[in-house]
């Protein structure tokens, strides 16, 4: 397991024991689980790869035509070869009637592959001198063998039987059933195991890795042929899975029989990359004690923590190493050999490839509880990294650096570790960024880790006790939060995929400061932004608030704008602004040992703009430009023009850039008065990444009285659409035709209804959407089309667009009449709505990896009258969503007798 520390993660080998739940038979030993964040297979193997190529180390990857990865590591040390194939499906792609399907099925591969009947998958390799195990995780399955060097390809031809071939006999399935549910009883008799289920069920509620991945008894008793076929059959795909070859080879030699055994197979279906989970609400702490037959108390707490690609892993599992890594840790030496409170104790960390763990793990005598608790949780709400010493990080980051480099020493262990490598974490770079974090860690990072994550109310503690213990639930949860309170106002945190320790303030003059440290790059992210935009625009000075943000990055009252241009530069910064249609915005972004300048620049920016003549000749001239741009393209065109087309009302009909006659006039003193007005407005400041809080904050209450802002802001009101119509654009010269048909819908202020929207949009759009699939692929009436969801707060609109010949243009048009009405007309299948629920959550995450990109939603949010994480929660509300809610929103939403439909002609 990646980054499980050499010691502090020994409290998990028997932890785990269900956690990557492997079988028995043959190897007579269970393999090291691992971590897991892993994409879609064959997403992260370059298309480079094909042909082969050498990466260096020995290492030559090559994606087969279907999209299969086939690593190999020659390695002459002995002689012996390693090979397994990872299938990127395991107990997370279950349904919860299904739980314990994939650990079944891991087991019936010993039952019969290929052209092996009962007993001869283990008897081919064990006669050949070799040995043979599968295992199972949450995110992913494992099938390998170990044979001797000159037995490789019977090595190979067997791993790829048992993966690909089984043969699943429906007898000896039932006998096999009673094997896993003899595993399981024995699985209930470990402590271990039911703390860790325990664990998990509270964790990670309402998620696939709430159940044990061997499941529970009456879900495998349910288990059948048929609907192991069924499982195997979306996510058992060539581009799904990695094979992987380390030992005595020759790398061409192992390619040639990869490509014979494996180039003809195809795939069935797309492969749709999960995303993380959202983290849990911050409501605890929880805390639940199982009495059992147990002579010991055994505990937990656990914390939630990101997924496996999280940079702050390496500081975290560092805190983990000195917290409770060893004999020398911080927990050990005081509860374990000074206070002799406990057997033992540790900490440690997990992360899977949607989600993670942080857990403190003790056992102990039933009657040293309560004097144990009450010392420890006084312990973890005093613990303070600033106060690490150097000998301890130094001792952390050897013992962290040990635990990962001495997984190689076997060609097992060499095997697992780069194959996790090339499948989840693009190749060795990950570990060495890793390790990189792991030696960069200091203790201001660690110590803003510490009270982001280490937080009593995201902790869920599972106690389980003897059934005569008298252990006082009540009154243990009762002295945990007396002596380690939850902060008041505390945020949930689930932003980004990971938690957060977002404050939110109110400041004197009416505005709002948002605060999301983030220490994974030492750069600085800032979000201003106003109520306003063109909504304080007369119809005459449409386009007035766009060249007024491009004046506001064209000189101060101190720098020209070259000055300004090479005062960014140096300092590898940017600094800009936008206009909205009812907001106004100013973004930068820094490294954070800049901090001190560029809040100073951005002051100046705002107070006290140049708007010099000169400068605004050319922003003039850059806007009229852009608007002979937009003109000038068939699709600029069209949603130039749109919001004229659709609403009655200012300023959602306004033109953006303007009118060009307008622009043309403009002048300094009207940009002047323009900002003037605007900055006067109560803003919303957001920062995300490193910073300094107390500077931060003080730079915005300066702010507010420097910018002179009065507490009444802009309302909204809400907009007047015109009157259903169809307009036709002529763009002379031009080849295809562009339609878009536009239907009225709710606005924002509606979560419910946007949600189902949303929902509806995902379905419909992409190049696996309903319309795609029907228009491009069975009809080819066009390389673009696609649908999209656009919402005010008071109201928005669904479209539906193409580009297409202009003889297509009717055919086109019944197409998206016939999609309406079917989508109206009959519920989502149930690939199709989770298709679209996975798309939902997959571009939130994406579209929000960079500080700007958080900085910008939370202000954005928020000057528009929303909660900073509103768009998190239209995605978690939309997972709820059901295929019906959905049918419903489009029989309201898609009536063709509504649409307004605009077209660009050549």
């Amino acid at each position: 397991m990646r980054r499980i520390t050499s010691r502090s993660a020994l409290w998990l080998v028997p932890l785990l024991a269900l956690f990557c739940a492997t079988n028995l038979l043959a190897a007579g030993k269970k393999s090291a689980p691992r971590k897991a964040r892993p994409a879609a297979v064959a997403a992260v193997l370059p298309a480079s790869a094909t042909p082969a190529e050498d990466l260096g180390a020995g290492n030559t990857l090559v994606r087969l035509k279907n999209g299969m990865g086939v690593l190999v590591r020659e390695d002459d040390r002995f002689p012996l070869v390693n090979i397994r194939i990872l299938v990127h499906a395991g107990s997370a792609y279950e349904t919860p009637a299904q739980a314990g399907i994939s650990h079944v099925l891991e087991h019936m591969v010993f039952k019969g592959a290929g052209d092996m009947a009962v007993g001869e998958v283990a008897r081919r390799i064990e006669a050949a001198g070799g040995s043979l195990n599968a295992g199972t995780g949450f995110d992913h399955t494992t099938y390998y063998v170990e044979v001797p060097d000159q037995s490789w390809k019977l090595g190979l031809a067997t791993v790829v039987d048992m993966t690909l071939r089984p043969t699943l006999d429906p007898k000896e399935l039932e006998s096999e059933k009673e094997v896993v549910l003899a595993e399981l009883k024995r699985g209930q008799d470990s402590p271990d195991s039911m703390l860790f289920q325990t664990v998990q069920r509270m964790l990670w509620k309402d998620t696939s890795y709430a159940w044990p991945i061997i499941g529970y008894t009456d879900t495998v008793r349910a288990v059948t042929t048929r609907s192991m076929r069924d499982y195997i059959a979306p996510l058992y795909q060539p581009q799904n899975m990695l094979l992987c070859v380390v030992g005595r080879v020759k790398a061409a030699e192992v390619l040639a029989e990869a490509e014979r055994l494996l180039g003809g197979l195809s795939n069935t279906g797309q492969i749709v990359p999960p995303v993380p989970f959202p983290a849990p609400k911050a409501d605890g702490p929880h805390l639940e004690v199982v009495r059992g037959p147990w002579n010991k108390v055994h505990m937990a707490l656990a914390f939630p923590a990101p997924d496996f690609l999280s940079a702050k892993m390496a500081g975290l599992d560092v805190l983990a190493q000195v917290l409770g890594g060893d004999s020398t840790s911080r927990l050990y030496r005081k509860f374990k050999y000074d206070l002799r409170l406990v057997d033992s104790i540790s900490v440690g960390s997990s992360n899977m490839e949607r989600s993670g763990v942080l857990m403190v793990a003790a056992e102990l005598d039933a009657d040293k509880l309560p004097k144990f608790w009450d010392a420890l949780v006084a312990e973890l709400a005093s613990f303070d990294p600033a106060d690490i010493s150097d000998q301890e990080l130094a001792r952390a980051r050897t013992n962290i650096e040990a635990g990962l480099f001495l997984t190689r020493e076997t060609i097992a262990g060499l095997a697992g570790k780069i194959s996790h490598q090339y499948a989840f974490e693009g190749g060795p770079q990950g570990e060495a960024n890793y390790l990189l974090g792991v030696a960069g860690a200091n203790r201001a990072q660690l110590s803003a880790l510490y009270r982001e994550y280490f937080r009593p109310e995201r902790l869920s503690a599972a106690i389980l006790a003897p059934k005569d213990g008298l252990i006082d639930q009540a009154k243990l949860l009762q002295a945990l939060k007396g002596r380690w309170p939850a902060k008041a106002g505390a945020s949930d945190g689930a932003e980004a995929g990971s938690a957060k320790a977002v404050r939110q303030l109110k400041l004197p003059g009416g505005g709002t400061l948002v605060l999301q440290p983030d220490h994974t790059l030492p750069y600085t992210a800032l979000s201003l932004a106003w109520p306003g935009g063109d909504g304080l625009l007369k119809p005459s000075e449409q386009g007035l608030a766009t060249l007024t943000a491009s004046m506001l990055g064209r000189g101060t009252a101190k720098l020209s704008a070259n000055q300004l241009e090479d005062f960014l530069a140096d300092r590898a910064a940017s600094l800009g602004a936008g206009a909205g249609t009812e907001t106004f915005s100013v973004n930068a972004k820094f490294p954070s040992r800049f901090s001190a300048d560029m809040l100073d620049l951005v002051r100046q920016t705002l107070v006290s703009p140049a708007f010099a003549e000169k400068e605004l000749a050319r922003a003039r001239e850059d806007q009229l430009n852009g608007i002979k741009r937009s003109e000038d393209q068939p699709i600029s065109l069209l949603f130039r023009n749109l919001s004229g087309i659709l609403f009655a009302s200012a300023p959602q009909s306004y033109k953006r850039l303007g009118l060009a006659t307008d622009v043309a006039r403009m002048t300094a003193a009207q940009a002047r008065d323009f900002w003037a007005r605007q900055s006067r407005e109560p803003f919303v400041l957001s920062v995300c990444g490193t910073f300094d809080e107390a500077a931060i904050t003080a730079f915005a209450q300066a702010l507010e009285k420097d910018l002179r802002v009065e507490p009444k802001a802009y309302v909204p009101a809400t907009p007047a659409w015109n009157p259903k119509t169809s307009k036709t654009l002529t763009l002379k010269g031009r080849k295809q035709s562009h339609l878009l048909v536009v239907f009225p819908a709710p606005g924002r202020e509606d979560l419910e209804a946007s949600a189902r929207l949303s929902v509806l949009r995902a379905a419909l759009a992409g190049q696996s959407g309903l319309l795609f699939r029907d228009l491009r692929d069975r009809q080819g009436l066009g390389y673009t089309v696609t649908a999209f969801l656009s919402q005010g707060k008071h109201a928005g609109f669904m479209a539906f667009y193409i580009a297409t010949d202009p003889d297509k243009v009717p055919q086109a048009m019944e197409g998206f009449r016939k999609a309406a009405e079917d989508i109206g007309a009959k519920a989502l299948p149930g690939a199709e709505l989770a298709r679209a629920k996975n798309i939902l959550s997959g571009e939130y995450y994406q579209d929000r990896q960079s500080l700007l990109a958080r900085s910008g939603e939370a202000a954005g949010a928020l000057v528009q009258g929303y909660e900073r994480d509103m768009e998190r929660k239209l995605v978690e509300r939309a997972q709820q969503v059901r295929a019906e809610d959905v049918r419903a929103t489009a029989g309201a939403v898609l009536k063709w007798d509504g649409a307004f439909v605009v077209q660009v002609e050549p």
